[in-house]
């Protein structure tokens, strides 16, 4: 029998993608989101590339009565993949406090739940801002935690500290932190992918809809830090690889006997872009124009900052397969099929 995997989050942009990734991969996913940033059709997208409709509960993870009357009926669930948080650092340094209360307490909440009904396994989407501003290059998991520049980033690490000392307490309990660079693309069907409200605070929507022409032009935020062109470097990976590194995480907590009791894993290319190589990628991949301007530092990010990915390969026998053009391609066709 398929073992049952809870998805928190996953009618959103990486949890919708890593949910495919479980179906084919013969696990049994259901779906816990309160659709504050996603859409319930993301049911049928799913649908129409697997075959299979996963199980899915409108729950606010946030209400502690909702999601105690979710575990009372699923109570066959092997492990959970937490993916459910507000995720724009824009965003998070005008409204701290929707950040940690939202992100704190949904976890906290699962956490508890996990407990009662002893569900042992939990892959925590995490995220290369527990670095900062690293002092060296590429980062390794042993790179020192540096203070956060943005309420979200500071939401990750509180997070991990949460669920490492939950783990640390409770003899049953396994979990492993992801912490993953920046995911772009979407699946090759060009049936899902990314979808922002407003103005995109991530780089590759930006370019796609500024390529489209709703935009009349993509704001690059700082041409003045110390890298090799002056604008930020960021470690990009296709979204469907780092689906599949869920999938070895989730299967490592299931099948490793020895695997320790909590990790950290960094999920990446290895390779660091900057916003102007990706802007010339882009323009090379798809043949489209970008018109670009140079805009004020935005407050937040981080100069530059790409993965040391040794340890992804050793314990979860992942790498990445899909390339940067791969990923250009993908967005590009995505933004076509989008109706703004």
């Amino acid at each position: 029998m398929a073992e049952k995997i809870l998805v928190t989050g996953g009618t959103g942009y990486i949890g919708s993608h890593t949910v495919i990734e479980l179906i084919q991969q013969g696990y049994k996913p259901i779906i816990i989101d309160n659709l504050s940033n996603s859409k319930l059709e993301r049911l049928d997208q799913i649908q129409a590339i697997t075959g299979v409709r996963p199980e899915f509960e409108k729950v606010e993870m946030c209400d502690k009565a909702q999601m105690e009357a979710f575990f009372a009926k699923h109570t066959d669930i092997k492990a959970v993949i937490h993916f459910a948080a507000l995720l724009q650092v824009g965003e998070s340094v005008e409204k701290p406090l929707l950040y940690y209360s939202n992100n704190l307490l949904s976890t906290i909440h699962l956490l508890e739940c996990m407990k009662q009904y002893q569900i042992g396994n939990i892959v925590f989407s995490s995220s290369c801002t527990v670095y900062g501003n690293p002092e060296h290059l590429p980062v390794n998991e042993d790179a020192p935690i540096k203070p956060a520049i943005s309420p979200y980033g500071n939401t990750k690490k509180m997070c991990e500290d949460i669920i490492r000392d939950f783990s640390m307490s409770e003899k049953q309990m396994k979990s492993i932190s992801l912490r993953y660079f920046n995911p772009i693309g979407n699946h090759p069907s060009a049936l899902i992918g990314e979808e922002p409200h407003g103005v995109p605070s991530h780089l590759v929507p930006y370019l796609t809809q500024t390529a489209k022409g709703i935009r009349s032009h993509l704001n690059i935020f700082g041409n003045d830090y110390s890298t090799p062109d002056g604008t930020c470097v960021r470690d990009y990976l296709h979204v469907v690889d780092l689906a599949k590194a869920h999938i070895a995480a989730i299967r490592r907590l299931l099948d490793v006997q020895d695997c320790p009791i909590w990790d950290y894993i960094n999920i990446g290319t290895g390779t660091g872009y900057s916003v102007l190589q990706m802007v010339k990628a882009f323009e090379s991949a798809t043949g489209q124009e970008v018109p670009f301007q140079f805009a004020p530092r935005r407050e937040g990010d981080v100069e530059a900052v790409y993965a040391d990915t040794t340890k992804a390969k050793n314990l979860l026998k992942w790498q990445t397969e899909l390339d940067l053009e791969d990923m250009l391609r993908a967005a590009w066709a995505w933004e076509q099929k989008l109706a703004h």
